[in-house]
């Protein structure tokens, strides 16, 4: 099966309601153990999706939160996460974290970096959107799922 297949596939399976229910509790876990084994070397779904370990303190614990999560690199060295939780109807938590306390740090292909993250509005949300849908197609059909409006934050260098 050649890549542009797979990718395809990829994208098909992750839009259904059974990924949505299966992946928050799976593909994170795996991430994370993996990314820990691996001194940060490795992320699993990274291996279809560029992805980042965030660093985030919890805004209700107080306690750093790791989470590996799908972005988008930009040009010129920030990147956008995608609040989807999968087109779940709830925010993701990790959205609330960045929104409580935007300086966090992000591992990215191994290397730990301090960024600030902003949510996005406006016309400077509605470019980012466009910008993620071209690189995951997915993320039309989360938000078809779901009444909120997905958040969607840039996260630039300290």
């Amino acid at each position: 099966m050649g890549a542009g297949v797979g990718l395809r596939l990829v994208r098909r399976v992750s839009a259904t309601r059974a990924f949505a229910r299966v992946a928050p509790r799976v593909v994170p876990a795996m991430d994370r153990g993996v990314h820990r084994i691996t001194r940060g070397k490795v992320l699993l779904s990274a291996r279809m999706l560029p992805g980042v370990i965030l660093t985030a303190r919890g805004a209700r614990s107080g306690l750093d939160r790791r989470t590996p999560l799908a972005c988008v690199p930009e040009e010129g060295g920030s990147w956008l996460l995608v609040g989807s939780n999968f087109g779940r109807p709830a925010h993701p938590a990790w959205t609330a974290n960045l929104l409580a306390g935007p300086d966090v740090t992000i591992n990215w292909r191994g290397t730990d970096i301090p960024v600030r993250a902003r949510l996005l509005t406006g016309e400077e949300r509605a470019a980012a959107w466009r910008k993620a849908l071209a690189f995951w197609p997915p993320y039309a059909t989360y938000q078809a799922r779901v009444e909120r409006e997905i958040r969607l934050f840039r996260l630039e260098r300290r």
